[in-house]
Order: C-alpha cells, then structure tokens, then sequence
C-alpha cells in the first residue's frame, strides 16, 4: 500500500465526467508523475488529494487517514504541501521577508499579518529562514525584492516555503510553467536534490516530458478523467497506445 491510495474516485460538474473510476497509488519516498493531455482531468484531480473539490464517490487516503471534508490547513497538518503552477509569493516583500513568514507561522502555529515589520527581530526566525534559503541555494539573494526573480528562482523560493513545514508528500502542479530551459533544468536538479536529502515523496502534474522522464519513478496516465496506464518510465516511452496519443516524438 501506497503513502497516497486513491480508490475508485469519480467527479462530474454537471454533465462532465471529469474523473472516472481513478485508482492510484504513490509510494513512499517516490516521484510519481501524473500526465495527460488538457482536459484529461489532471487538474481534477490533484483538487482532490488537497481538500479543494470533494469527489463524487470514493476515497483519497493519506497514511491511512482520510483527506475528504479536510480544510486546506488541516491536510497541511497531515504532511502535505501543494506548490502551485504560479508561484505563490509576496511579490512586495524581499526574498528573506517571504521566507520568515512561514518559518514564524511553524514556530507559532500562526502568522499576523500586523507582526510582519518585527519577524526580522523574532529571536531564531531570521536564523531558520537563512537556513532554509541556503538549503535550496537562494541566500545571496536574501535581500532581493521577490518580484525581481526569475520565474525560476520564484518557484525555489516557494519550493523553500513550502519544506519549513517538513511534508513528507509534495504536490506539484506544472513547477516549471513558463520557465526557460535553464531554470527547468535548474528546477529539476533541486527537487532531484530535496527528494535525496528529505525522503520527500512527490506527485507532480506536468507538461514537460523531459521534466517527467527526469523525474519520475512511477507515470500514470489520464484520459478523459480515467487512467490509460500506470506503469514505469521506460515502459510509458514504448507504450503504443500511450506513446501515439500523448507523447508522440517528446517520448525519444
């Protein structure tokens, strides 16, 4: 049994069956990669492993506990974080200030808004952010404005948020939207990194098959909101029926 079982999960919006019949299981300490073309209810489903949509009928279960009727914050509780396909920071604030917030609200369960102006005085917090932004190589930018980043160093720094609360799943919806090869291949190196340093388990939505192939351990593969096949890497690449209808020459 996996670390995330989905079992028989169906999800229509009124006459859409977005989700038909969905069954999944991601192992501990893997990355599995969920694919398929737009509209093939990836988006859907990754909804409902965090509590956004509630399936129709059937299960989603994390570490044998149930994340159905979940508040977002509860299913963070549970040791799951979602990194967004935009990255979701505070473009206003300065790398180091982003990276203080979460790392006060871990240490106090909470964040106010209204403390912001004294974090940098929190004794242990300037100390716990610094660690964090020299974990994922971003420290000599400590004092940059957040909304100068690169589309690439934005997704490190929400990547970085997102560890100071230790999950042990990681969601990622398209982490490299938008980004030019080289942040890509950047962005594909850390999560290599974060996955060998914190036995992380990952499932990731993705577009990209060079990020998919370098990545994943496991692949499955939606169609018209049900799986067309879950099976390894090499096996997806020589798979006729998937390898004609939504890898085509990415595959090779």
């Amino acid at each position: 049994m996996g670390i995330l079982e989905v079992k028989g999960v169906n999800k229509r919006f009124g006459g859409l069956q977005a989700l038909g019949d969905v069954n999944l299981s991601v192992q501990e300490q893997t990355v599995h990669a969920i694919i398929g073309p737009n509209g093939a209810g990836k988006s859907t489903l990754l909804n409902c492993l965090v509590g956004k949509l509630i399936p129709d009928s059937g299960s989603v279960m994390f570490d044998n506990q149930s994340v159905l009727g979940r508040k977002p914050h509860e299913i963070n509780q549970m040791g799951i974080s979602r990194v967004f396909q935009t990255p979701e920071i505070f473009t206003d604030l300065t790398v180091l200030e982003n990276m203080m917030i979460p790392c006060f609200a871990k240490r106090d369960g909470a964040f106010r808004l209204h403390a912001l102006e004294s974090l940098g005085h929190e004794k242990g917090i300037r100390e716990m952010a610094e660690t964090m932004l020299e974990e994922v190589n971003m420290l000599d930018k400590r004092n940059a404005h957040a909304g100068s980043l690169s589309r690439g160093d934005k997704r490190r720094l929400e990547m970085a948020m997102c560890l100071v609360q230790e999950p042990r799943l990681l969601l990622l919806d398209e982490p490299t939207a938008g980004m030019a090869r080289a942040d890509t291949n950047n962005t594909i190196d850390l999560l290599k990194e974060i996955k060998e340093k914190r036995k992380i388990t990952m499932a990731i939505i993705e577009h990209d098959m060079h990020v998919v192939f370098s990545l994943a351990e496991r692949i499955t593969v939606l169609a018209q909101g049900t799986p067309l096949v879950e099976d390894t890497p090499d096996n997806i690449k020589g798979h006729p029926k998937v390898k004609e209808a939504y890898l085509g020459e990415a595959a090779h």
